[in-house]
């Protein structure tokens, strides 16, 4: 089989987009709960508009979400009933230092995933962890500045080193920073980041992103020491730039956009800053905000492994700055592909381009982390949902991942795709926008019953991991 023995497969959960429950068990106010639904949402998701605080006139999707906080248990069963081997989830930071910077981490919060690990395992599934998803104390924000302060490095190394420890015995994958590309357009929701007026926003995002990346790094160091055989990646949001036409500038422009997103990962596997980017710097008359023992700590802790989200290829025309779409990225138009209902391109074969061309990058195990499609599910009066065309989707994804593993010879350790149960969209805020298995009864303005159904997609999922992907 082109799949290896122990292959992950399984889903994809962030601790922001399902936990809700963010005003108990000593949980303290976090960027994603001050994320309104509607037309400021994404104002402040990108560090334009600031909300510091949640207000009356709007809804905050993260604060309840689906509400897995109270419903992990049956949740987690619904996803071992699949034969799940891995469920990537995130640690919400503010569940455990409420406030980022305090003196000692909330055992409450501790032990919530305590359990939720304990009951991954006992339904033999390998939690797959993230350390941080989108995801700040809000108070690190109000008091420091977000990333763009050496502090809060700080404070996320007391976080880091806290829960690797905890739970050295029971995770044995992490990741550091989800999407870690997408801080430099989603500057709020990935950094923390708001911007003053008049500040210099390119100086201020780049030092977050330094910070980040000296922060990716030192938590590698810590999981290769505390936890034992422990394998510790990044996470890229994924998904090659095509020049719109073989002109030479359009070819250049989509090199350079391809470069903007790989300069997080040259950096978290080769361990320093690749030379195009230095040059950038260096014409901007930005100056990375070195400590002493910078270098020393990005190139002596190198992931083990490149982990990534992909939905969707994207195309770049010179000169032109195209639309953004869901996934807060700017594209130009493909004629030559179809897109799903919030706009993204479908393109399977983009996936093994997207793999062969990290792979060929790097030469380090691969791990597919995200992958779905969302859509606006209509369920009967039972709540089951007929998805034949998330079936269609997901079959031909992984179909396009086997010929890359199998054909290419891409090394490959997993897919958890995105996100098996009915959450909350980060980049829209909506629930309608479903990627799920499981059918949550809750609409857009956080309306409904909360009750799990399965869909048809939910049986043929299983099948397809049942048979280590070889009948789709």
């Amino acid at each position: 089989m082109p799949l290896k023995r122990g292959f992950l497969w399984g889903g994809a959960l962030a601790a922001n987009q399902c936990e809700g429950a963010w005003n108990e068990g000593g949980r303290g106010l976090a960027n994603a709960d001050v994320l309104p639904y509607g037309s400021d949402r994404i104002p402040v998701i990108d560090g334009r508009l600031a909300m510091l605080e949640p207000d009356q006139s709007h809804y905050y999707p993260a604060q309840q979400a689906i509400d897995f906080y109270h419903h992990y248990r049956e949740d987690i069963a619904l996803f071992g009933e699949m034969g799940f081997k891995a469920l990537r989830l995130s640690i919400a930071w503010s569940r455990i230092f409420p406030n980022g910077d305090d003196a000692e981490p909330n055992e409450e919060g501790l032990a919530f995933y305590d359990d939720v690990f304990r009951v991954c395992r006992e339904r033999g599934i390998e939690p797959v962890v993230t350390l941080n998803h989108y995801d700040i104390p809000m108070h690190l924000v109000t008091a420091y500045g977000g990333w763009r302060s050496r502090t809060v490095l700080d404070c996320f190394m007391r976080f880091a080193e806290t829960v690797l420890a905890r739970y050295a015995s029971q995770v044995k994958y992490w990741l550091t920073f989800n999407e870690i590309n997408v801080m430099t357009s989603a500057c709020f929701m990935g950094a923390g980041v708001i911007f003053q007026e008049g500040e210099d926003r390119y100086a201020a995002i780049h030092t977050a992103v330094h910070h980040v990346l000296v922060a990716s790094a030192r938590a590698v160091g810590l999981c290769h020491k505390l936890v034992p055989g422990g394998q510790i990646g990044c996470m890229l949001n994924a998904g090659i730039y095509y020049p719109a036409t073989c002109n030479p500038l359009d070819v250049q422009a989509a090199q350079g956009e391809n470069r903007k997103h790989y300069m997080f990962t040259d950096v978290q596997v080769r361990g320093y800053y690749p030379c195009y980017v230095l040059k950038e710097y260096e014409r901007r008359g930005f100056e990375i905000p070195w400590a002493e023992d910078d270098r020393e700590v990005l190139a002596q802790n190198l992931v083990d492994f490149v982990s990534f989200s992909y939905y969707s290829t994207r195309v770049v025309e010179a000169e032109a700055e195209g639309q953004y779409d869901s996934n807060l990225l700017r594209s130009a138009p493909n004629p030559y592909l179809k897109t799903e209902p919030w706009g993204r391109f479908i393109d399977p074969l983009g996936l093994r381009i997207t793999m062969n061309d990290i792979y060929d990058r790097y030469q380090k195990p691969l791990f597919i982390v995200e992958n779905g499609l969302g859509a606006p599910d209509e369920p009967d009066e039972n709540g089951y949902v007929e998805d034949d065309y998330r079936i269609e989707y997901l079959r031909e994804h992984i179909q396009a991942m086997k010929e890359a593993v199998d054909e290419d010879g891409v090394d490959l350790m997993g897919y958890t795709c995105w996100g098996p149960i009915d959450l909350v969209s980060v980049a829209t805020g909506q629930m309608k926008k479903r990627y799920g298995f499981i059918y949550v009864d809750l609409d857009d303005e956080g309306r409904g019953t909360r009750r799990r159904t399965k869909k048809k997609s939910f049986e043929w999922y299983r099948h397809v991991i049942e048979t280590n992907g070889e009948e789709l």
